[in-house]
């Protein structure tokens, strides 16, 4: 069975992945679905960037709102979710491009990860009360094999408990999937945070932090994004708004670098620096999605 046709952007954050995303949509009638890990949450609007009302107006945007701020969601939900959007596109005549800086939530759809089950709360409990030593034990006990694993990290024995030993598996690239990825430097894009986030701060940035925190409590998972944990110590009187913004920006940049450090690692990537090449990118697009067969991966990685 031939895969459905599958236009991915990946990128850091901030460095123009929606203004790109938008655009190749209206060039190429494609529909978007957002691979963020924040975005799908209700609530969190300005400090994630989520794209305005404009830009949704511009292109349908699928997979934004989708989990109250304290709901629970993972990456199996999200590959799910993603996977049936993208037939339903398709089925419409369009195409589906998926656009986030979100990279498990990204491979876990291209690459079919077989996402284990989610642990049981008190199991989880109980395993965090021992230490490695009676980890490792127990590990021994129940005939597991430790292959790869870290012995030194904790969580990774307890999830390999939890797991009874079972391993996460991924598959090649899918079929019919072309990944573009946006590259910035550094200090173009450390630039472009700093102004990204004075302009949340005048957007209203605390009153949404603020207002969260009043209805949810710190427990919420939408508070612990980027954007949102960093205003605790100015709402606790610890921390002044210049240096709560200074924590934002500092906790942006750091994401960046995960980002950055996850996407590089990825070879099936057709990278761009920016300001884009927008006549290369509608080339290499209008190729992928000109080619008959999924033949093409192997063509875009000669």
């Amino acid at each position: 069975m031939v895969s459905t046709k599958l236009l991915v952007l990946v990128g850091e954050t901030a460095s123009g992945k929606t203004d790109l995303a938008i655009r190749l949509a209206e060039k190429f009638n494609g529909e978007i679905i957002c691979a963020d890990s924040w975005t799908v949450r209700k609530g969190v609007n300005i400090g994630t960037a989520k794209p305005t009302a404009e830009e949704q107006a511009r292109v349908p945007h699928h997979l934004l709102d989708v989990v109250e701020p304290d709901g629970d969601f993972t990456a199996a939900v999200f590959k799910r979710l993603a996977l049936a959007k993208i037939e339903e596109i398709a089925s419409r005549g369009k195409l589906p491009i998926m656009v986030g800086g979100t990279g498990l939530y990204i491979d876990g759809v291209i690459y079919d990860f077989n996402f284990l089950p989610p642990a049981d709360p008190k199991l989880r409990n109980d395993l965090n009360s021992l230490d490695i030593p009676q980890l490792m034990a127990l590990i021994k006990d129940m005939g597991i094999e430790l292959g790869t694993v870290d012995i030194r990290n904790k969580r990774r024995l307890i999830r390999l408990v939890e797991t009874n030993g079972a391993a996460q598996t991924r598959q090649p690239l899918r079929p019919n999937t072309l990944i573009l990825g946006l590259k910035t430097d550094r200090a173009t894009l450390q630039a472009r945070i700093t102004a990204r986030v004075d302009n949340m701060l005048t957007a209203g940035l605390e009153t949404e932090a603020r207002d969260l925190v009043e209805q949810y409590g710190w427990h919420a998972e939408a508070l612990k994004g980027v954007g949102y944990a960093q205003w605790r110590g100015y709402f606790e009187n610890q921390n002044s708004l210049q240096q709560t913004r200074e924590m934002i920006i500092k906790a942006t940049l750091d994401l960046a670098k995960r980002q950055r450090t996850w996407f590089k690692r990825n070879k099936s990537i057709q990278w761009f620096t920016t300001p884009v090449n927008w006549t290369a990118v509608v080339d290499l697009t209008t190729t992928f999605l000109n080619a008959k067969t999924s033949d093409m991966n192997q063509t875009l990685l000669q």
